[in-house]
């Protein structure tokens, strides 16, 4: 009798044993600890299709997760991936140095070649994407981020986080003195040179030198490129329905880093028929009447046919725009 007591317990004991094991869940407290010995190794913690569901899908859960969704591979043709996630790595790296990070907020992250699952199962065709996991119901729109109009420069990253978990995040950044390096030596070349050409700085007083100055300033400026600096914005990116590559944002509160490229090569285009113009009008001279005629009407093409392309630019970001020139 008590062989065959023994006999069921052992039995019933090996199929409990048997099933958690099949069953392979963890408990609540077993996945924080595990987050929290993952996140000590690294502040993101590189998940793939198992891992996301253990840790992201398994309820009850009572922390949030903060996921990116990427592809790191370099031939998967993500050229702002990389950038995105040193980003990235500055949020969770200052989350974690600020006190050791909590219980309450992960960061973790998906490559494309490790969780395809992944990025089907969130309908994602696209990278990179920020998403938050809250700890109770399903995700919403408010809980991707929006790239494409904010940016994904860590300061933005830390900002979206507080205004979903409430944790705020106080970047600190590594010291990066290449800046300083690199200004330190334009003021050496600048002072050995000038130091060199001291017995004739004769250019110093061309006006023509300190006009392009100017000019490149404004272009610089007007293009966007200070925007580009603040948003962080991708180069260009690729249409969620065509596929195609994508370098004029088709809104008016986003641009593209080609996008500022294409417009500043346009103004400057148009600054250059200006000055043709102007050129040609100054010159009093009957022996460059010729030069004069051909300097006023490449200006006038050059002023006609790109201010166009700008309109035409303007037009496809705001849209309902009515006026146009050359092109529509």
């Amino acid at each position: 009798m008590r062989v065959a007591f023994l006999f069921a317990f052992c039995a019933v004991l090996s199929l409990m044993v048997f099933f958690s094991v099949t069953n392979g869940a963890m408990s609540l407290g077993d996945r924080i600890t595990k987050l929290n010995e993952l996140s000590n190794q690294r502040p993101i913690i590189r998940m793939n299709t198992d891992k996301y569901r253990e840790f992201v899908k398994t309820t009850p859960r009572n922390y949030s997760i903060i996921l990116m969704l990427t592809a790191l591979n370099p031939s998967r043709g993500c050229g702002v991936c990389q950038v995105a996630h040193e980003e990235y790595d500055v949020v969770a790296s200052s989350y974690r140095l600020a006190g050791g990070g909590s219980d309450k907020l992960f960061f973790t992250m998906v490559d494309f070649d490790e969780g395809h699952d992944v990025f089907t199962s969130l309908k994602a065709n696209s990278a990179p994407i920020f998403m938050h996991i809250p700890p109770q119901g399903k995700p919403k729109d408010a809980d991707t981020m929006n790239i494409q109009v904010v940016g994904y420069n860590a300061e933005t990253i830390a900002k979206w986080v507080a205004e979903r978990t409430g944790i705020t995040i106080r970047i600190v950044r590594k010291p990066n003195y290449g800046g300083v390096v690199a200004f330190s030596l334009l003021m050496l070349l600048v002072g050995g040179f000038l130091y060199i050409r001291r017995n004739s700085l004769e250019f110093l007083n061309n006006r023509s030198m300190y006009a392009w100055i100017v000019v490149a300033l404004i272009l610089f400026m007007t293009s966007g490129q200070m925007w580009n600096h603040i948003r962080g914005p991708p180069f260009m990116q690729r249409h969620p329905q065509s596929k195609q590559w994508m370098f004029i944002h088709g809104s008016s509160q986003g641009q593209y880093v080609a996008e500022t490229y294409i417009v500043m090569s346009l103004n400057l285009a148009v600054a250059i028929g200006f000055i043709l113009l102007n050129e040609a009008a100054k010159s009093t001279n009957e022996q460059h009447r010729g030069r004069n005629k051909v300097m006023a009407i490449a200006g006038i093409v050059l002023v006609g046919i790109f201010f166009s392309a700008l309109k035409s630019i303007f037009r496809a970001k705001y849209q309902g725009y009515p006026y146009s020139f050359l092109f529509k």
